[in-house]
């Protein structure tokens, strides 16, 4: 069995329950899931039905019984889900999202005890965010203080997903009062503490997206908590797990771009405009074959990603600022492009598929501020960038061969800033002088766009203060430039993956360097033949012979 072989199939297995329970009334019922939304109600018959699937499992480490060997499995399982419902995905998948600070720092009771707990269905919820702070980190005021032989937390934490549903929280707390970077720890607390007052959990929020989440938020008053590894280690073990959490969020936004696409095929083969059908109009082929390369080249960097966990662990403070800035973005810009599209039919909720398409596309703009903003990440890449303007010959063939089975996930191989910048970009110009004649026009243009990127790279002195826009925009081009890398690397190291006769590699490179700046000639014959794909099989992936 190859590598992932598992979570492929767990996937499919996922997505057959899915199918099967979308029925008429079913949990899965898109007019069902539309209701829910509607009336902003938790899809609790769905995430039970996740549970009886067996999914909980994905979402704890092998090493501790549960049947995560890889972090792409637990990747495919959750992508699976959101091409379903992003509301579902979220909610359900928030216990890994929540665990990954014990999987990372926990005593190996610790981490057996949650271990068992989520394998059973618990609910794990992530105390990162108050409501005076938001996502700074160091400014938190929910304090721990020692009572005997424990802790006990006094505090409110808001906006976090499953406060009010959660039995479990892993909270980031004030453990001296100055705070400072050693001046927080991470603490494991049960909510459903018996004591009276101890634990409040305040009312869901309303949302624009995603309605039916439970976003809400906890006090604490005197409730008791115990110390995820050392005192004084919160902001580092929090930062570690966010590089683990930022990766894995990346699915839900190809959940999202895998529906939106199979949504936008569907239209366009059903619709007639005159005597033709719009999937027959080169204009509707050349959108949908371009909307559905964003999502392509998104899944490359988001693959590639998951893989260099395991391989380079030690460059994930980069890789994952990478793909959680790139990622969203890219699927977002796809998704617009579908909308557009399908023009008013894509936004009448009464209308085409129960409003399928619109719900999507208004859910997943939360995405890009899961775990980070997209401009909180870019701002991680810059601090880095003297060590990415260094280019590091390092051997990525395990990360890139998608057949090649993963050592281990060390997190304690996990650092805050990469020593060796990133490997998949600095072995671009090995892998593009692999690629056939045919792509020598593209790998050319690919070559001089890195050239000029870590020149500026190179060119770039950080600011003490306010950092220039110039240095986002270099970040933004620095993704491209991994996403496109990402997506030679794959061709080259996987002949499975060439299906339709490795037509998607020549449209990614294409939207890349378009994306760049760099104007690139043939592109609708490109995105058309992606376009064909697509409207065969309804949407595509680089995976599994090119279906979704």
């Amino acid at each position: 069995m190859t590598a992932g072989a598992p979570a492929r199939l767990a996937a499919h297995t996922v997505a057959a329950v899915l199918s099967g329970r979308s029925g008429p009334g079913g949990p899965f019922d898109p007019a069902e899931l539309a209701r829910l939304d509607e009336a902003e109600e938790f899809p609790a018959a769905a995430c039970a039905e996740l549970d009886a699937a067996g999914l909980p499992d994905w979402y704890v480490p092998a090493r501790f019984g549960g049947a995560l060997a890889e972090l792409p499995d637990v990747m495919a399982v959750m992508r699976a889900t959101a091409r379903r419902d992003l509301t579902v995905a979220i909610a359900h998948g928030k216990t890994f999202l929540g665990s990954v600070s014990v999987w990372v720092a926990g005593s190996a009771d610790q981490a057996a005890a949650l271990a068992s707990a989520v394998r059973s269905g618990g609910i794990v919820s992530w105390g990162l965010t108050e409501r005076d702070h938001g996502s700074d980190l160091m400014a938190g005021a929910v304090t721990a203080t020692r009572h005997g032989d424990g802790w006990v937390l006094d505090g409110a934490k808001w906006l976090i997903n499953n406060a009010t549903r959660a039995d479990l929280m892993c909270v980031l707390a004030r453990t001296e009062p100055g705070g400072g970077p050693r001046g927080f720890s991470v603490f494991l607390a049960d909510l459903r503490d018996p004591r009276p007052g101890t634990v409040r959990r305040t009312p869901k929020l309303r949302t624009h997206g995603i309605r039916g989440a439970d976003i809400s938020g906890v006090e604490f008053t005197g409730a008791a908590a115990v110390l995820v590894g050392d005192e004084g280690a919160g902001i580092e073990i929090t930062l570690k797990a966010l590089q683990l959490t930022r990766t894995t969020c990346t699915v839900l936004s190809l959940g999202a771009g895998d529906h939106a696409v199979a949504i936008a095929a569907e239209f366009l083969r059903e619709r007639v405009l005159g005597r033709r059908r719009l999937s027959d109009v080169p204009r509707m082929r050349r959108v949908l074959g371009e909307a559905a390369t964003g999502v392509l080249l998104a899944e490359a960097a988001a693959v590639v990603a998951a893989r260099s966990a395991h391989t380079l662990p030690d460059e994930l403070s980069v890789t994952s600022a990478l793909v959680k800035a790139f990622v969203p973005t890219a699927v977002e810009q796809s998704i617009e492009q579908l909308a557009e599209l399908m023009g008013t039919r894509g936004f009448l909720t009464a209308d085409y598929r129960h409003g399928e398409f619109a719900k999507l596309e208004r859910d997943h703009r939360i995405v890009g501020l899961f775990d980070g903003s997209t401009l909180v990440n870019r701002a991680s890449l810059i601090t880095q960038f003297p060590r990415l303007a260094r280019r590091n010959a390092l051997d990525v063939t395990t990360t890139v061969c998608l057949a090649e089975p993963l050592p281990t996930l060390d997190t304690a191989r996990l650092v805050l800033v990469s020593r060796t910048g990133n490997a998949i970009v600095s072995g671009l110009s090995s892998a593009l002088a692999e690629l056939p004649a045919e792509f020598a026009d593209l790998a050319d243009a690919l070559l001089r766009e890195s050239g000029a990127v870590h020149a500026e790279l190179a060119r770039h002195r950080p600011v003490a203060r306010a950092v220039p826009t110039a240095a986002f925009r270099l970040a933004e081009r620095y993704e491209l430039l991994f996403a496109a890398a990402a997506a030679v690397h794959v061709w080259v190291a996987n002949p499975a993956s060439r299906w339709e006769r490795g037509c998607w590699l020549r449209a990614c490179l294409t939207l890349a360097l378009t994306r760049l700046g760099v104007p690139v000639d043939g592109a609708d014959d490109a995105y058309e033949d992606v376009a064909a794909a697509v409207l065969a099989h309804g949407a595509v992936s680089l995976l599994d012979g090119g279906r979704a």
